[in-house]
C-alpha cells in the first residue's frame, strides 16, 4: 500500500490554513481565567454587532437544563465561581457534566449564560472590569480574523473548558438526537468546476443532506478523516460519531477543485469553497478545503478539512 494515514496527511503541502486559529487559541489558554472569561463576554459582545449568532436548537437547550437552572439558582458569587471551575477545568459536578456535552451542547450552555449576563440573571463581568494587556492583545488578534475564523476561535474556547474528559474513564458521551436525513426531493446536488468525481460529490451531497449513513459507506474501512486543527479520526465507526455529534446541520458550498492521479490508482483531490453553520447560518461563510485522497476502488481513505488562511485561498489549487 503505497500511503499511511501520516503520508495521506502531506497531499496538496501548498494550502495554507489558517494558523492564526490555533496560535490565537494557544495565547487565550494562556490567560487568567478572569480575562478568559472576561475576553468571552466582550469578545460575545463584539460579535453580536457584526455576527448575528443564531439561538440554539431546543435539543441542546433540554440536554444543559438541569445545568443552567442550578446555576441560575446560585447567587452571583456562586455563578462566578462556577464560571471560572470551567475555565480552570476543575473536578466539580458541573465541570464532569459539561465534559461529556457535545461541542453544540456547549455552545447552547455559552450562548445561554451570555443571555443571561445580559440580562442581570447571572453574574455579569464586573462593570468598569479592565482587561489585562495580554488579553487586551488576543482581543485585538480576534478582530484582526475573519469571521469564519473568530467563530472558530471562540468555539474552541468553551469546547475545551470544564473538566478533562480524559480522566473521566468509561462515561456516555451527551449530544443531541441525529436529524433525519432530508428527504430526496428536498435534497440539492453540489457543482464543483473542475471536479465530476462521484464519490467526492456524494460526500458534499450526503453531509448536506445529514444521511450520515450513506456518507460514512463512501469511506474504506480503515479510512480517517482529520478535522481543522486536529489529529485524523480513524476508522468507520469514529468518523461516524463525529458526523453525527459536529456536523448536523452543516451547509457545504464547493466551489471549485483539481483533480490529480497519484500512487498505486490512488487519486487525490482538493476543492475549496465555503460551509455555514446552524450558528451562524447565512451570514457566515468558513472558507474551507477539502483534501481528499481515494483508493483506486474511489473510497475516501483519507479527508482533510482545512479552514484556510485567508478568501484568496480559495484560488489556490497548487500542489
Amino acid at each position: 500500500m503505497p500511503f499511511t494515514i501520516d503520508s495521506a496527511r502531506g497531499i496538496f503541502p501548498g494550502t495554507l490554513s489558517a494558523d492564526a486559529v490555533p496560535a490565537t487559541i494557544a495565547r487565550f489558554n494562556q490567560l487568567s481565567v478572569e480575562d478568559q472569561l472576561a475576553l468571552i463576554w466582550f469578545a460575545y459582545l463584539e460579535m453580536g454587532k457584526t455576527i448575528t449568532i443564531a439561538a440554539p436548537g431546543a435539543a441542546s437547550m433540554v440536554l444543559a437544563e438541569g445545568t443552567l437552572n442550578q446555576i441560575r439558582q446560585m447567587s452571583a458569587l456562586e455563578q462566578s465561581q462556577a464560571m471560572c471551575d470551567l475555565a480552570n477545568r476543575a473536578d466539580t459536578p458541573i465541570c464532569r457534566a459539561y465534559a461529556t456535552w457535545s461541542a453544540n451542547i456547549k455552545l447552547g450552555f455559552w450562548y445561554q449564560l451570555g443571555q443571561w449576563m445580559d440580562q442581570g440573571i447571572v453574574a455579569p463581568i464586573p462593570e468598569g472590569y479592565k482587561l489585562s494587556a495580554n488579553a487586551s492583545a488576543v482581543l485585538q488578534a480576534i478582530r484582526e480574523l475573519d469571521p469564519g475564523q473568530q467563530i472558530t476561535v471562540l468555539r474552541n474556547a468553551v469546547v475545551d473548558m470544564g473538566y478533562d474528559s480524559g480522566k473521566l474513564g468509561t462515561y456516555t458521551p451527551v449530544s443531541e438526537p441525529v436529524a433525519p436525513p432530508k428527504e430526496i426531493a428536498q435534497r440539492s446536488q453540489v457543482q464543483i468546476q473542475g471536479v465530476t468525481n462521484p464519490t467526492v460529490l456524494s460526500y458534499m451531497n450526503n453531509l448536506n443532506a445529514n444521511d450520515f449513513d450513506a456518507l460514512i459507506q463512501l469511506f474504506t474501512p480503515d479510512g480517517a478523516l482529520q478535522p481543522p486543527f486536529q489529529k485524523p479520526i480513524v476508522g468507520k465507526d469514529a468518523v461516524l460519531r463525529f458526523f453525527r455529534e459536529d456536523c448536523q446541520n452543516l451547509k457545504l458550498m464547493p466551489e471549485q477543485g483539481v483533480c490529480e492521479p497519484t500512487e498505486d490508482g490512488y487519486t487525490q483531490i482538493k476543492v475549496t469553497g465555503k460551509v455555514q453553520t446552524p450558528w451562524f447560518g447565512a451570514n457566515v461563510g468558513m472558507n474551507m478545503a477539502w483534501r481528499f485522497l481515494l483508493d483506486p476502488q474511489d473510497k475516501i481513505y483519507f479527508v482533510a478539512i482545512d479552514l484556510l488562511a485567508s478568501p484568496k485561498e480559495l484560488l489556490n489549487l497548487a500542489r
